[in-house]
């Protein structure tokens, strides 16, 4: 009798992203071709699992096992874990198919440090994932800023100590449990913000530096993660800020998905899921178009040419402004449509308008027919 359907599609999902690190694992030369861990540049190997404090703290370490420079040269990848049922899904299911492929595995939770008892709750995240038989295993703490409101800044924190964390150890991936509820939760935040086609496209299958993050639960639902969970009795967290009705996601989660779906029927989760990847498909396509009309338009010195700019369609214009006004200092995560809209006026309104004030202390000014986009 094979395993309930629960977990026979969380360890199918994660099969398929495996393979596809494998693959490109190799096609970039094995180990030589990515980060190395750390032991294989000569320093010692890290303890199995412990428990890394922002600063000069102590760590708590369970007992070493084998260094993994003694085992074959393999693709490490890590899961991201906060303890909850998706990502203890995603962990049970990364350390039973990374067994039966040439892969290692490994585990990092993120210790935000917003509730009380949090560094407990993260330790126990350690001792689990290591009885997994994952290793490395670390818990790290972070320091969670103010900046872009405490949801905004958790997930920079988190991602922040991520890409650490994966450089640290030489990872060629790390594996993170959002499942199709979070993909529409996404689509939906996108559309109240009215930011464009990109923020409708939701979260890519994988993103970051070398398409580092993979999300395999993207096509599952929440519950199968959770039933998954059940019929292997792997002990799941519920974090309270999951439920908790000051956090935006936390409202449309428990509140806007279900009015959408008592209004529209069941599917919507699905139907949303689906915007998001018919949306990725245009938005790429448009970037894709954006780069090559960049080159076009800039006049011998690189500076940007407010007629040559006029003559493109508003949505390429548009990403080509974006890429600039990034380009020049704006935070891409404070960069709204209204920002874009205002440097668009520039061009297709020009009134002798002044310098329009941007994110990140960036200016973008019309000069002698030419777009000037700078620090200040």
């Amino acid at each position: 009798m094979g395993p309930h359907p629960a977990v026979a599609a969380i360890r199918l999902a994660v099969r398929r992203v495996l393979h596809d690190v494998l693959t490109e694992f190799h096609r970039h030369g094995g180990p030589g071709g990515l980060h190395r861990p750390a032991e294989e540049a000569g320093r010692p190997a890290p303890a199995a699992a412990r428990y890394a404090e922002a600063g000069p703290a102590g760590r708590l370490a369970l007992p070493d096992r084998p260094a993994l420079s003694d085992r074959p040269a393999a693709p490490l990848v890590l899961v991201a874990c906060s303890g909850g049922a998706d990502s203890m899904a995603l962990a049970s299911a990364l350390a039973f198919e990374a067994r039966k492929l040439d892969v290692r595995a490994g585990g990092i939770t993120v210790d935000h440090n917003l509730q009380p008892g949090s560094g407990l709750r993260a330790a126990e995240v350690v001792i689990r994932l290591a009885a997994m038989d994952l290793d490395p295993v670390e818990a790290v703490a972070v320091h969670v800023g103010r900046e872009g409101g405490p949801e905004a800044a958790a997930r920079d924190a988190r991602y922040a100590a991520l890409d650490a964390a994966a450089e640290r150890h030489g990872a060629a991936a790390v594996l993170l449990g959002h499942t199709r509820d979070d993909q529409a939760e996404t689509v939906l935040l996108g559309l109240a913000r009215g930011s464009g086609i990109r923020s409708l496209s939701g979260m890519a299958a994988a993103s970051g530096p070398a398409g580092r993050y993979r999300r395999p639960f993207l096509q599952l639902d929440r519950q199968t993660a959770r039933k998954a969970c059940l019929v292997q009795s792997i002990p799941v967290w519920d974090d309270p800020h999951n439920i908790d009705p000051a956090y935006t996601r936390s409202r449309l989660r428990h509140e806007g998905l279900p009015a959408l779906e008592k209004a529209l029927g069941k599917g919507v989760v699905e139907a949303l899921a689906r915007t998001a990847q018919l949306s990725r498909d245009d938005a790429d396509a448009l970037d894709t178009w954006a780069a090559e009309a960049e080159l076009a338009v800039r006049d011998e010195t690189g500076r940007l040419e407010c007629a040559k700019l006029y003559v493109l369609p508003p949505a390429v214009r548009r990403r080509v402004l974006r890429r600039a006004v990034i380009e020049a200092g704006a935070p891409a995560g404070s960069l709204f449509a209204r920002h874009l809209e205002e440097v668009d006026r520039l061009i297709t309104g020009w009134r002798g308008q002044r310098a329009i004030n941007l994110p990140g202390r960036v200016e973008a000014r019309r000069q002698g027919g030419r777009l000037v986009i700078r620090q200040s």
